[in-house]
């Protein structure tokens, strides 16, 4: 608890240091016009998918939330002068679903051409590799394996492992599920052959037993960005403002290593 309190105490100081001293700020200056409209209703709706560190997870017994995404969703929030609202999700593949009822600002997700219809992304903050995760005596030794008739592979449906499987995968059998947990159960059970998932998730849920590893080499590579609802060029760009002061400054790199993520590194500038 001490280290997350100190990492939020931290993303405040940054957002000071960088001009958004909250809202005795924005009450001396005039809100910048991109965001104008958050700074009217007072909030900024940041909709996260749980079950993933990439997004956010719970604490069953506290309901407390700890992410990536739900920190620098934080310190988005604290940079415009405004308090953060969370709009939950069960998994990060069912947060684009909110955009048909305009249910929030902003997200971090992912980049996948089949969410470009309905969403922009900005630039990238983060990238790492999608691989699987096998149970014990699997015969699945590399990604290349996985690609067989009969095999039964384990998706959490619409993330990024289900839209990048579902263009390019030729004989194996896609299962969707309805959680990242749900997927990794059917491993554990011999209801599935392989999870595919990024690999920090999958790095975590290899521990939790059972004999389950993640293969060393992956089937594609991934790009996680900031996301709007389409046709907000304005936000949009200041949001991509935002995203690049984040991987400069440091905190993108700090709020991976304050969650131990692994297998993930911070995205080149202006990318």
């Amino acid at each position: 608890m001490q280290r997350y309190a100190s990492l939020f105490a931290w993303i405040l100081a940054l957002a000071a240091a960088t001009g958004a001293g909250g809202h005795t700020a924005s009450a001396q200056a005039p809100p910048d016009p991109r965001v104008a409209d958050l700074v009217r209703t007072g909030e900024l709706r940041a909709g996260l998918g749980l079950g993933v560190l990439m997004q956010a997870v719970k604490n069953p017994a506290t309901g407390e939330l700890r992410g990536a995404a739900l920190e620098l969703s934080r310190a988005l929030a604290a940079r415009i002068g405004v308090r953060l609202v969370v709009v939950e999700y069960p998994r990060p593949g069912a947060v684009l679903e909110g955009l048909r009822t305009n249910a929030w600002d902003v997200s971090f997700l992912v980049v996948d051409p089949a969410r470009r219809d309905t969403a922009d992304f900005s630039n990238t903050f983060l990238q790492s590799d999608l691989t699987y995760l096998v149970g014990p005596g699997s015969r699945i030794r590399s990604a290349a394996d996985a690609d067989q008739d009969g095999v039964r592979i384990a998706v959490p449906r619409g993330d990024g492992s289900d839209h990048y499987l579902t263009r390019t995968l030729k004989r194996a059998e896609l299962v969707r599920t309805e959680s990242h947990a749900a997927a990794v159960d059917l491993v554990r059970s011999g209801g599935a052959d392989a999870k595919a998932s990024p690999r920090f998730v999958l790095a975590i849920e290899a521990t939790g037993g059972a004999g389950l590893r993640v293969l060393d080499d992956g089937f594609a590579d991934i790009l996680y960005a900031a996301v709007v609802p389409k046709g907000q060029a304005a936000r949009l760009a200041y949001v991509n403002e935002f995203v690049e002061d984040a991987k400069a400054s440091g905190l993108v790199k700090r709020i991976v290593e304050s969650l131990g993520l692994q297998g993930v590194k911070v995205a080149t500038a202006g990318k």
